[in-house]
């Protein structure tokens, strides 16, 4: 049977985490975030991932953060647990734990070491039995996983419904898994986002960034509506925030982190250690960005 197109189509937030000043998790805040991104017209979240300082949360962390995000969004837009871990037997048991709070839709985040191992590793947590699969096909320095493992998994498993796609380049990469799964396979857009407009023309369902809410909905909406020219226009006007926050993953959530705390969403720009630095003059060049973020969704926001 034909699978339909998972309904997953716009921008989808990666949510970073909010630390309070003595360095635990802030719910308060992350449910304000949420219910800030849900105004903007998000099609969904991702939580918690790679911006969330995912490895560095405990087990607890991370299922106290996917309850409350499925709380306070309450069935709205669909709420997608990543599972990434290097531990297989701590991503099953994350899984389930994931499922017991009500969350049926997955990131499988598998590290690769050769493709019999990566399958036989999807096929037992697929067994689990999670509504929708979102696979990562993470590659910082190439190709990431092969078109024939994806369209293998996708044509066999009935939940793989979703694949975000961050691999160096991604645009072929996207044209060819639409073409070879006949556009069924939804496809997403994360770490590349300074390519989002090469990939909304591509056909790319979704993209996953990290904060500028209004910023990212309004492109999508210009491109949807045929406003080709009002996207990149939009687009360009943020380009010098990702060609600054896109250095390293680390910089990205410190500027991320700041920006949220500069909007009075987050309590403190905190992250946890280890990470890169963020020194001076990157809190300098930060604030320079910010201001201009803010200028831009003030005006966004009076125009809604």
């Amino acid at each position: 049977m034909k699978k339909k197109l998972f309904p997953l189509n716009g921008i989808v937030t990666v949510l970073n985490t909010p630390f309070d000043i003595d360095g635990k998790i802030d719910l308060f805040a992350l449910k304000n975030n949420v219910k800030e991104a849900l105004k903007a017209g998000v099609a969904g979240f991702l939580v918690p991932a790679m911006a969330a300082e995912v490895y560095k949360l405990s087990e607890l962390e991370r299922i106290r953060m996917v309850a409350k995000v499925l709380e306070t969004v309450s069935g709205r837009v669909p709420v997608i647990a990543g599972a990434g871990e290097s531990d297989f037997l701590k991503s099953k048991k994350l899984l389930k734990a994931y499922q017991d709070v009500g969350c049926r839709n997955v990131l499988f985040q598998i590290p690769f070491t050769n493709e019999d191992q990566f399958k036989e590793q999807f096929m037992k947590l697929a067994d689990l039995g999670p509504d929708m699969i979102m696979l990562q096909d993470w590659d910082a320095t190439g190709y990431g996983l092969s078109d024939e493992l994806i369209l293998n998994l996708f044509e066999n498993v009935g939940a793989f419904r979703c694949l975000k796609i961050e691999t160096v380049p991604a645009g072929i990469k996207y044209s060819r898994i639409l073409k070879l799964t006949n556009g069924c396979l939804n496809v997403s857009g994360g770490w590349a986002v300074s390519q989002m407009i090469e990939g909304l023309q591509r056909g790319v369902h979704a993209f996953m960034p990290t904060g500028m809410h209004y910023i990212y909905t309004e492109i999508y909406r210009r491109f949807e509506a045929g406003n080709m020219l009002g996207a990149q226009s939009l687009f360009g006007q943020i380009l010098p925030v990702l060609a600054f926050s896109n250095q390293h993953l680390d910089i990205s959530i410190h500027f991320f982190k700041r920006l949220l705390y500069r909007q009075g969403i987050y309590p403190t720009p905190n992250v946890r250690l280890p990470i890169l630095p963020f020194d001076s003059l990157h809190k300098k060049i930060s604030d320079g960005h910010i201001d201009r973020i803010l200028e831009i969704e003030a005006n966004l926001k009076n125009k809604i």
